[in-house]
């Protein structure tokens, strides 16, 4: 299998330094070293340049807020744009899918899901159903086998917007676990929001859909961590769509990457076993397409310094940067075919806070 990735061995996470207050309510303030991410943080509000429109940024270090900035308007059907300011509550995207990589570990670390055994799907119950040798391993490492055509152009071939615009929307676990088998559980890589639908549909079997489900979310995760403005979205099935679906201000994006970080201590509190975070920073995966690298619900970014980050489409991303105890959210729209540039952005970031210290 060539998309597997290669051991790599990982940067130890940063512990909150000694009297830096935890962020509840406001977070504690530092500056950046002069002049350092000037020109950068300039191309990133560049809205004629290569990466396109962007919401918010906000860079944290030391678990301090050393910078934010915020810009343009969020465009609504019913009513004029809203202003992006520090309140404004933002579209995570593809970054949901990472929070729900966090309370499948709260699961797990209570024993009541095992990621090791066959997922636990309606779907795939009749005897006889290749789809069994599925495990929930296999589901959040998206090698679960199943046919899904991840496409955000052409409507026509596209099993995610069918899911979440077509006839799926109603019920996108089921939606999702109705796919065939393309290929061998465990064989192959391919990133599918459907198949973390998949893993929220069994998430909510285990908690209860709908308002069980929305109140472990909002009680053991959002609660924790001070993130007083996320508000996740369920389908009319009761099941959270950990696909694509978290409204939250970008310094509450900030709070939930502090939290992997300090590899899943939050104020003093364990919420996370190191364990189940080390495992999200572990590749497991090397996408063909691009050579990016996949873990759980995560992405890895292979740099030396331990990079990891939550991702969502159209440039959405929480970065985090284990050996310059370093977090970068972007919130914005930068097209696909501009991706490329972001990578790029964010290793400039990353080397030039580096070559700071």
């Amino acid at each position: 299998m060539d998309d597997v990735a290669a051991p790599r061995p990982r940067v130890a996470l940063p512990a909150q330094p000694d009297g830096v207050p935890w962020p509840r309510g406001t977070w504690p303030a530092a500056l950046l070293p002069p002049g350092v991410l000037d020109a950068l943080i300039e191309e990133m509000f560049d809205d004629s340049g290569p990466l396109a429109t962007t919401y918010a940024l906000v860079v944290v270090q030391g678990g301090r807020l050393c910078f934010e900035r915020y810009a343009g308007a969020l465009p609504h059907f019913d009513r004029p744009p809203e202003p992006v300011t520090a309140e404004t509550r933002l579209l995570s995207w593809s970054m949901a899918k990472s929070m729900l990589h966090a309370v499948v570990g709260m699961l797990v670390d209570e024993g009541r899901l095992r990621p090791e055994e066959p997922a636990a799907v309606p779907e795939w119950a009749e005897p006889g159903d290749e789809r069994q040798a599925i495990t929930l391993e296999h589901l959040l490492a998206m090698r679960d086998g199943l046919h899904w055509n991840e496409d955000y152009v052409d409507d026509r071939v596209s099993d995610v917007i069918e899911m979440l615009f077509g006839k799926g929307d109603a019920d996108m676990a089921h939606f999702a676990a109705d796919r065939p088998l393309a290929v061998a559980p465990g064989s192959r890589f391919n990133y599918s929001s459907g198949t973390t639908n998949i893993i929220s549909g069994i998430v909510a079997r285990a908690l209860g859909p709908g308002a069980p489900y929305e109140r472990f979310v909002s009680e053991r995760l959002f609660g924790p961590l001070g993130m007083d403005s996320a508000r996740a979205t369920f389908d009319d099935a009761g099941t959270w769509i950990a696909s694509s679906f978290v409204h939250a201000t970008a310094r509450d994006f900030a709070r939930f990457g502090l939290l992997y970080l300090r590899g899943g201590i939050y104020d003093g509190e364990r919420l996370l076993s190191a364990d189940w975070v080390d495992g999200a920073r572990a590749a497991r995966s090397v996408d063909v397409s691009d050579h990016s690298l996949y873990s759980l619900q995560w992405w890895v970014i292979d740099d030396g310094y331990g990079t990891f980050r939550a991702a969502g489409f159209e440039g959405q991303t929480i970065m985090l940067c284990p050996a310059l105890d370093l977090i970068v959210v972007r919130c914005g729209k930068t097209p696909d075919e501009r991706s490329a540039e972001l990578v790029r952005w964010r290793a400039e970031v990353v080397a030039a806070l580096a070559a700071a210290r």
